[in-house]
């Protein structure tokens, strides 16, 4: 059975939002004729889709030493990127619950996040099960914002399911313009199982939603009025948490992508 690819990573460079995962197409493709199996056998299911519902959360501050410019961020930070969370969802009927909140010095797990110690770091933390969600903060190489992992990894992968995120990303992180927290929302979206709107540029299926509008590539800061796909209706999504736009810029999720987080969640997360 081929897989998409496990993590979604979106990577800072020269300022900007970058992704360093390669979404191939083949193997979207191949995710996504299996996405349409496991529907299928859903279907005599009754009340097949969850349609909201409360997520806890189990948040990891991995760190280097006391003090915020070593990782070790407030606890009301945390409390903020939570309330970002909750508003940035509250439309889809997701919300989320911090149930804990730990605490490690490692400086090791904290500047190698995205590297080899990932495994290491998630499988000494991680909580819950599939339907529960797991927020790492560290210093990831390589100025990486964040990376998450996809519904339809977590069977071959429970241990590194979950959302690592740049610390300075948080809200009032140094990381501007990304310090408003929706680095935060952006990689829940991909937990959740979204892909960016960009995906696919302007030809075939693109994200798999509908009324997102097709985009060439990523956009960056805030480019009101930009038309990559000028043989598809519709201007770029640039506020869309799913582009590459700057925090301040990003405000929605779609219709159409709430009903993707609905199915992926119930088909792969609910209650597995």
């Amino acid at each position: 059975q081929a897989e998409l690819d496990k993590n979604t990573r979106a990577v800072v460079i020269k300022g900007d939002r970058l992704c360093g995962t390669d979404h191939d197409p083949q193997k979207v493709a191949a995710a996504e004729t299996d996405f349409a199996v496991r529907r299928a056998e859903l279907k005599d299911s009754p009340g097949i889709d969850a349609t909201g519902g409360v997520i806890n959360v189990y948040f990891h501050v991995v760190n280097k030493g006391t003090g915020i410019a070593n990782g070790d961020i407030t606890d009301a930070m945390i409390a903020d990127q939570m309330n970002v969370l909750n508003s940035a969802f509250a439309i889809s009927g997701w919300s989320f619950n911090r149930v804990s909140t730990d605490r490690t010095t490692n400086s090791i797990w904290y500047n190698d996040c995205y590297g080899a110690s990932e495994t290491a770091m998630k499988s000494a933390l991680h909580q819950g099960t599939a339907d529960d969600l797991n927020i790492y903060t560290c210093n990831p190489s390589g100025g990486i914002l964040g990376y998450a992992t996809f519904p339809s990894s977590y069977s071959s992968a429970p241990s590194k399911d979950g959302v690592v995120l740049l610390y300075s990303s948080l809200p009032g992180g140094s990381a501007a313009p990304y310090n408003l927290g929706d680095t935060g929302t952006h990689e829940v979206g991909h937990w959740m199982g979204l892909y960016h709107t960009f995906q696919g540029g302007c030809n075939g299926s693109g994200d798999y939603v509908s009324d997102t509008a097709a985009e060439r590539s990523p956009a960056y800061g805030c480019p009101s009025g930009q038309d990559s796909c000028r043989n598809r209706s519709g201007l770029d999504p640039i506020t869309n948490f799913m582009d590459y736009t700057d925090d301040a810029c990003m405000f929605e999720f779609t219709s159409g992508q709430d009903t993707r987080m609905d199915s992926l969640f119930t088909t792969y997360r609910f209650g597995k």
